[in-house]
């Protein structure tokens, strides 16, 4: 599948799904920014696509919203599933590395740490 905007940029599908060609942006990166509710121009300079580039994501994301839509669907369970599944195989690793023992210059640092973040959450409730 491929489409043109404006016979200079366009969509096309590659192993990693469908991208915009000149950038390794996938048309599903887009749209996480734009539920997200980032202009467009930010979502631009993000991925460091061109105004042709960004324009022609949108376009073709507003002409095959519902494929778009059910492929965005599909990804996002894909990503959940590979996200369980390393979370369930490093849940062990996880486990002893908070319980390793820190030397005291390490609690003094984590102290530190610790004495910074509530400096800040008093600092934002202001």
């Amino acid at each position: 599948m491929v489409a043109t905007f404006r016979d200079t940029v366009e969509i096309v599908r590659t192993e990693r799904g469908l991208t915009i060609s000149g950038s390794r942006t996938s048309i599903y990166d887009v749209v996480d920014f734009l539920k997200a509710d980032y202009p467009p121009t930010l979502i631009r300079d993000t991925f460091n696509l061109t105004d042709a580039q960004i324009k022609a994501a949108l376009f073709y994301i507003e002409e095959h919203r519902t494929e778009i839509e059910a492929e965005y669907q599909e990804i996002l369970q894909t990503r959940e599933g590979i996200y369980r599944y390393w979370e369930e195989r490093n849940h062990d690793r996880f486990i002893n590395i908070t319980r390793t023992f820190h030397s005291p210059k390490q609690e003094a640092l984590w102290a530190k740490l610790e004495a910074q973040k509530v400096r800040r959450r008093a600092a934002e409730n202001l």
